[in-house]
């Protein structure tokens, strides 16, 4: 939201106050606070018939210093964040002559004492942002409303990152970004998933702690600064110190939440019916034989919206006439190795049974004339459950515990975004922040609830909608995308965004949602899908079964989801990783190569986990163009090598991309293919690639323990190998094969030659 026209005057319909100088402090038990009047005070007369901003610091956490803006000090409704705050031992000094300081760990604030207001955020003693002379605002508009406003300093060399899942370019600056959840498809401005919060390349991130809408301007109305502005008399915002951005999101994920790590069996393929295509159990169970018949393999089965009767979503009750005996034919599925899926949402439309219910006994949110709130926009007369309201929540879990005990294992939380802000709550929650917020609650219910019957870390859905903390209740998908290369681009640069925004797993549909798609572009988006944390084929009007798009889509799929599926001992000891740092699986080069500045704009390539490169081809020639950090690079498909430190074009078959390793690195593969979820300790091949120095990996079984580690060490012209806790392991030094390794104690060595 803009203030200003141009760099020299104000908007008309605004007034701005600034703060002008430092004028007192006070400290408490917590934290520091320094009062800003919005004139520079020569006289006392000059502090009559003036506001002023009150300024506090503290750390909910070591290196993370909030800072809260307060104009005139009132209470807020609900919602808040949930945050893991705690007291960490501060550093305040008001003695020194020229300054005040407030420092947690490395971060320091130094506001000066005399002259201009301004903060300057130091991380080790080196200045990485700073809120300048007339950056803060206090802000009054013609129409009533109040705003408060920060802007931050970006260097020329600075870039921004994150946000949420944005379709954007994948480097925020120049953007206007409004937080506000939409359910606006991915080839617009528009985003599912809205997070306040940014990263940059300088080793620090900004949250901004408001529910709801929050305005940035990142080098747009200012374009040295990134500004953030709220409505309100209050802003507060975190500064998160790295140094490095992989530390960032460690830092931020320890205040909102780590992501739970996902079963096993959620990182296999799943297939989907799709949206509006015509099925019923026999075309389910058709596809379910054809893909294990041509030996491509699957884990999970996924029923879209039609599992229920039309005008009816989301009353949980099948359609009889399709599906006769759901409980019979999803044992049926489980007899055949594979997962249920179902589809639901938080919308209820009139004509579903259940929806007098729900009336009656006041779970749905509320219009102000005390009438349910209703409108015709997806389902008809449909009503939205109330999740601030304890009895709808359990009512809410009822229905999905029905589902569970059919024999449903997950579900897709869809939708959640279009929310009213002229609603009423029942806990008398603040509709405007509940507008972003909503999405949390949502996802909440039906994760706490599967990991409340299926246990910890059996729980997982496939959401679309986001806010801060929602990274708990993994997977996110990307919404509703085209099918076209452009579409596919757009899908993964949102992705990037979407995990520098704290969270850890994150997929999109195959193929893309909306038309039909082209062979081509199906068998290149089946490689980019199943190289993804997690990966799916669902469309709105075609089938995606692979056999849809010729004979060499279905070998392709087969290959690619094989590949996928023996690459899990490497894929889920990233994954458990991820649960544990915050650090995501699938990233971009920045995160993992910050020191080399070409891979800072790089948008087109991922790293999955941290030794594996994917670059995916966008375009029916087979052309990539990718970069390479310095190094020799191995292609783990054919095994070829390219020197990194400069940038590639090669032509690739439909069997093949760059799926690079980095040197130094092991990648382990699995002894089954077939599935996902499997033993990942025993009948192990490692893959060495350019060992130049001490490399070890560790080895976690299905359920997130560690089971064991592999450490290959050179020496001479021979390698030392010590596996421990492993059974049955080969060691593969690129194409020569070196065999023997049996089940050894730990600390045993083996001295393994070439």
């Amino acid at each position: 939201m803009k203030f200003t026209e141009g760099y020299w005057l104000t908007k008309e319909g605004y007034t701005l106050n600034y703060p002008q100088e430092t004028r007192d402090f006070r400290i408490d038990e917590n934290g520091m606070e320094l009062f800003l009047p919005y004139k520079k005070i020569e006289r006392r007369g000059d502090t009559l018939n003036l506001g002023l901003t009150t300024l506090r610091f503290e750390s909910p956490q070591e290196d993370i210093i909030k800072v809260r803006l307060t104009h005139h000090d009132k209470n807020t409704q609900k919602p808040d964040f949930s945050l893991f705050e705690s007291k960490v031992q501060v550093d305040i000094d008001v003695e020194a002559e020229h300054f005040y300081r407030f420092k947690t760990g490395a971060l320091e604030a130094v506001v000066p004492k005399e002259g201009d207001f301004k903060i300057e955020f130091r991380g080790h003693g080196k200045l990485l942002t700073s809120s300048k002379h007339k950056a803060q605002a206090e802000i009054s508009s013609d129409d009533g409303k109040h705003y408060m406003r920060e802007q931050l300093s970006l260097d020329p060399d600075e870039y921004v990152y994150g946000t949420g899942e944005r379709f954007t370019p994948f480097i925020k600056n120049g953007q206007s970004i409004e937080i506000w959840n939409e359910d606006g498809g991915t080839g617009s401005e528009q985003s599912y998933k809205n997070i306040p919060f940014y990263l940059t390349n300088k080793g620090y991130g900004i949250f901004v702690n408001h529910p709801g809408k929050v305005d940035f301007e990142i080098g747009s109305e200012n374009v040295s600064r990134t500004q953030f502005s709220v409505e309100g008399e209050t802003l507060e915002y975190f500064i998160i110190y790295g140094p490095d951005m992989k530390s960032v999101l460690k830092k931020y994920t320890d205040l909102t939440g780590k992501p739970a790590l996902p079963p096993a069996w959620s990182f296999g393929l799943w297939l989907s019916t799709s949206f509006t295509t015509d099925y019923r159990e026999e075309t389910v169970m058709h596809f379910i034989d054809e893909m294990q018949n041509r030996e491509i393999p699957f884990d999970v089965f996924h029923f879209d919206c039609f599992w229920m009767k039309e005008f009816e979503w989301c009353g949980f009750e099948w359609n009889k006439e399709l599906f006769p005996d759901p409980g019979k034919m999803i044992k049926k599925i489980h007899e055949k190795g594979l997962k249920v899926c179902m589809w639901i949402n938080p919308y209820i439309g009139q004509k579903a049974k259940v929806y007098k219910e729900c009336k009656e006994k006041g779970y749905f949110i509320k219009s102000t004339d005390e009438n349910v709130w209703q409108w015709d926009l997806w389902q008809a007369g449909q009503g939205i459950i109330d999740f601030t309201n304890p009895e709808a929540r359990e009512w809410y879990k009822g229905q999905l515990k029905g589902l569970l005990e059919l024999g449903v294992d997950s579900f897709k939380t869809d939708f959640g975004e279009r929310i009213p802000t002229d609603a009423v709550y029942y806990d008398g929650s603040n509709p405007e922040k509940m507008h972003n917020y909503y999405a949390y609650l949502y996802n909440e219910v039906v994760f706490e609830l599967l990991e409340e019957l299926k246990g910890k870390g059996e729980a997982v859905v496939f959401a679309r909608s986001a806010s801060v903390g929602s990274q708990k209740f993994p997977v996110h998908w990307g919404g509703d995308n085209l099918s076209e290369y452009s579409s596919m681009a757009e899908s993964l640069r949102a992705g990037l965004s979407f995990v520098l925004s704290g969270f850890g797993f994150w997929s999109h549909d195959i193929g893309g949602f909306e038309e039909q798609a082209e062979e081509d572009l199906y068998k290149r988006w089946t490689q980019f899908g199943l190289l993804s944390t997690h990966s799916r084929y669902h469309g709105n009007i075609e089938y995606r079964v692979p056999w849809n798009f010729g004979e060499e889509a279905a070998l392709v799929s087969q290959k690619f989801s094989k590949l996928k599926n023996s690459l899990m001992p490497y894929i889920y000891s990233e994954a458990v990783e991820t649960a544990k740092t915050g650090v995501p699986m699938m990233r971009p080069l920045v995160l993992e190569f910050s020191e080399d500045y070409t891979t800072h704009t790089i948008d087109k390539q991922y790293m999955f986990g941290k030794n594996l490169m994917v670059a995916p081809i966008f375009n029916d020639k087979g052309e990539a163009k990718f970069y390479l950090p310095e190094g020799t690079w191995t292609n783990y498909i054919d095994n070829s090598t390219l020197s990194g430190g400069k940038w590639y074009e090669k032509t690739y078959d439909y069997f093949n991309l760059p799926l690079m390793v980095r040197p130094n690195s092991l990648i382990i593969e699995g002894a089954t293919n077939t599935t996902a979820a499997y033993d990942y300790s025993s009948n192990l091949i490692v893959h060495a690639f350019e060992i130049t120095e001490t490399v070890s990996e560790s080895i976690y079984d299905i359920n997130g323990n560690y089971v064991g580690k592999i450490t290959i060490t050179p020496k001479d012209d021979n390698y030392d190998v010590q596996a421990e806790n492993l059974h049955k392991v080969k060691v593969l030094f690129r194409n020569r094969t070196i065999e023997g390794m049996e089940k050894n104690e730990y600390g045993s060595i083996l001295n393994i030659k070439e």
